[in-house]
């Protein structure tokens, strides 16, 4: 069952473009750039990194989940029932529905398939992860999340005329400045807590908390769409 969420976010727009406490460090300026808060926001923001902020296609999303989708069925040894929670074919139908959240598993998978570091920095712990970090790659990209929603992070120039959002994996400063972004968010609470955050269920406003109560909701009735309250 594929549940969908309608995420009714608190802050304003224009204070979620702002949020990222804009840091000009070497002419540039470290910013968070908004995507469309559907189920394919993570494979919007890789898109929009990997073409140096050229684009936001929300189109591109399912040849990133086939490039997904092929790798876990081309590996059904390291990708195997026990590791992603279902069968490796199910995945792989699972992993194409557009209504289909993607996470670390996807996020793995298109590191190592471009040859790129994925950083995502956490805004509800503050912490980074690092996707293909053991790889060594010479790149890295950014993103930012906050418990349900992925943005790519870019920096644009001082005069806003360009933007990058592809840096040398050496450079520590930029990944610094994507931290305090972070840190700051997590400061002002611009994060949900998947497991306590309040639901409806918008079929039959059931009150609930949390992904599990959702999930076991949707299970019980057949009822699969949700706001947050």
């Amino acid at each position: 069952m594929n549940i969908v969420v309608v995420v009714i976010y608190v802050p304003m727009v224009n204070m979620m473009l702002q949020m990222s406490k804009q840091h000009e460090e070497g002419g540039g300026i470290l910013t968070r750039r908004i995507v469309p808060a559907d189920n394919s926001c993570l494979f919007t923001s890789v898109d929009f990194v990997l073409h140096d902020g050229a684009r936001v296609d929300t189109d591109a999303m399912q040849s990133l989940r086939c490039i997904i989708a092929d790798a876990v069925e081309a590996d059904p040894v390291t990708y195997n029932e026990a590791f992603l929670g279902r069968p490796n074919y199910e995945y792989c139908i699972w992993i194409k529905d557009e209504s289909s959240w993607g996470g670390a598993i996807e996020l793995s998978i298109l590191s190592r398939h471009f040859c790129v570091e994925i950083d995502v920095i956490d805004t509800q712990s503050g912490r980074v992860d690092r996707f293909g970090q053991s790889e060594n790659y010479s790149t890295r990209v950014l993103l930012i999340y906050d418990g349900i929603h992925y943005d790519p992070l870019v920096m644009e120039s001082a005069d806003g005329a360009t933007v990058s959002t592809v840096f040398p994996s050496s450079d520590d400063a930029v990944l610094t400045q994507a931290l305090e972004i972070g840190a700051e968010a997590k400061s002002c609470r611009q994060f949900t807590d998947v497991r306590n955050f309040k639901l409806r269920c918008l079929v039959c406003q059931t009150m609930l908390r949390g992904e599990k109560d959702a999930m076991q909701h949707g299970s019980r009735t057949g009822h699969a769409n949700f706001g947050e309250v």
